[in-house]
């Protein structure tokens, strides 16, 4: 029994350290296909990796540290991605695709201009209240990686753009030029995103956008 345990984990999980003992495959019912059990085990490993480096950063650790820290093999901490830098790009853009989603969903359940607004830029503090500076350090220097944080800014620049004028058109806040709104709010977000406001007032990423909120909204409102 014990044999077979192992050889149905060899394919996928060669380099198992015999202190770590990580069973890829056999942690899912048999009925489960093996291609679909490596994905759930892939995300496992992004949903672990987002908490690792949100709390530590990742500048510091090698991909040996990681499989030592996730209690799993180097082979199947490669089902993230390929290489060190790799894991890293993919982590962070997961991390923000997650928490993107779960934004988006708090927002649908109100049908309120306003609300919106709120809901959505007080979910953007919400998810990156857990980053450290020690994130924020690593993400800054690491220059494929802050890319991906910038694309997610000017995501949802745009998207509170298209807040805003959902919420002019239905007379909720005052009639006001959208575009410049966006363009305002764009260079806020990215003044957040490169450390700008930081250096500047001290506040971090997630403060800085519960002020951007009130300021949009004082500044719009009936």
């Amino acid at each position: 029994m014990r044999a077979s345990r192992r050889r149905r984990c060899r394919t996928v999980d060669t380099e198992l350290s015999t202190n770590v003992p990580v069973l890829v495959l056999d942690r899912y019912p048999p009925d489960v296909p093996s291609s679909t059990r490596l994905d759930v085990r892939r995300e496992e490993l992004l949903a672990e990796l987002t908490d690792l480096f949100l709390r530590e950063g990742f500048a510091g650790l090698s991909t040996a540290d990681l499989a030592e820290r996730l209690r799993c093999s180097k082979t199947t901490l490669y089902l993230v991605a390929s290489s060190k830098e790799q894991i890293v790009v993919t982590t962070v853009r997961s991390f923000f695709r997650r928490a993107a989603e779960r934004i988006e969903a708090r927002v649908a359940a109100s049908d309120d201009p306003v609300t919106r607004i709120r809901l959505y830029l007080d979910g953007v503090a919400a998810e990156l209240d857990p980053a450290t500076q020690a994130f924020h350090r690593d993400l800054a220097a690491f220059a494929p990686a802050a890319q991906v944080y910038r694309e997610n800014t000017l995501h949802a620049a745009r998207r509170v753009q298209e807040l805003v004028a959902a919420g002019v058109a239905a007379g909720a806040l005052r009639p006001a030029h959208t575009g410049f709104v966006g363009a305002a709010v764009t260079e806020v977000m990215t003044a957040i995103q490169r450390g700008d406001v930081a250096a500047a007032t001290g506040l971090t990423d997630a403060e800085a956008y519960r002020e951007l909120v009130d300021l949009v909204l004082s500044g719009l409102a009936v």
